[in-house]
């Protein structure tokens, strides 16, 4: 978007991924719900709820976050580098990709964070269409229950050993997200 779409294109795109980074979760457990279950079903298999839908829509979620994050972050970059890659020979598709791009790795890994981030904490949308079940999966249509899904389905009633079990899940959960973070810190440093 930031290198290659016209304007007349890119004003309307650029709203429209604004729009769908605004859409609550809610919405999104709806329209998986409603769209993205039937089509699993129809066409992969199983009942729909699964895995894969969960999967699939946790992707049209993040995605959204990512694309907003990484065009700011290739916008940020100063025209010269562009013009520089011009000025040597390359063309448009060159300058992009190997003196622009490499200039914006840093925001454009802090977009992938934050989409990652948003995934692993997602729950409304999941709970909609993972189908909910406390098992391990033994295929990509099987029901499957988060770790955020857990703590909130069963924190409203739980008590004693049950609460800290589910403390303990969101410990775990913790522990996960600041191991992701820490990974993609120390790649960020290797750079």
């Amino acid at each position: 978007m930031a290198r290659f779409c016209p304007e007349k294109i890119y004003r309307p795109l650029r709203s429209a991924i604004n729009l769908m980074a605004g859409i609550p979760s809610v919405v999104y457990g709806f329209f998986g719900l409603v769209v993205l279950v039937p089509f699993v079903r129809e066409h992969v298999g199983g009942f729909g709820m699964g895995v894969l839908t969960a999967s699939v829509l946790l992707g049209l979620m993040i995605l959204p976050t990512i694309i907003s994050v990484s065009e700011s972050a290739i916008r940020a970059v100063p025209n010269s580098y562009y013009e520089g890659g011009l000025a040597l020979g390359a063309s448009h598709e060159r300058s992009v990709f190997f003196a622009v791009l490499p200039a914006a790795k840093r925001g454009i890994l802090a977009a992938v964070i934050l989409g990652i981030g948003r995934a692993i904490g997602e729950t409304m949308a999941v709970i909609m269409v993972a189908g909910n079940q406390a098992v391990l999966p033994d295929s990509l249509t099987s029901g499957i229950r988060t770790l955020t899904t857990n703590i909130v389905m069963e924190m409203g009633y739980s008590s004693g050993l049950h609460r800290e079990a589910l403390i303990g899940t969101a410990v775990i959960l913790f522990i996960f997200v600041l191991i992701i973070n820490i990974s993609f810190s120390l790649l960020h440093k290797e750079d």
